[in-house]
């Protein structure tokens, strides 16, 4: 069973707090509220989208690369997790 089904409820939980997060930076952008404001809120959902990240990694890692017998199977699961940091540091 895939790590992000068995953690599922507590995964969806995590993007709804970042997207009551997104909504708190909306209602502060629309009511006008000073940039510091604003600016600490954005911090906080940047946090949070890192939170949940290096979540899934660790859980990527445990589930695909370490948790495998097969070198064949590591290795595609250590590309692939390769990958995606590629993308998500550019």
């Amino acid at each position: 069973m895939s790590h992000t089904i068995r953690d599922q409820e507590k995964l969806l939980a995590r993007v709804r707090r970042l997207k009551g997060q997104m909504e708190a930076v909306e209602r502060a952008l629309e009511a006008r509220q000073p940039c510091g404001d604003i600016l600490n809120l954005v911090a906080s959902v940047r946090g949070a989208v890192n939170g949940l990240t290096i979540e899934l990694i660790e859980d990527h890692i445990r589930g695909h690369v370490a948790g495998h017998e097969s070198q064949g199977e590591r290795e595609e699961g250590a590309a692939e997790l390769i990958e995606i940091v590629r993308r998500y540091l550019k």
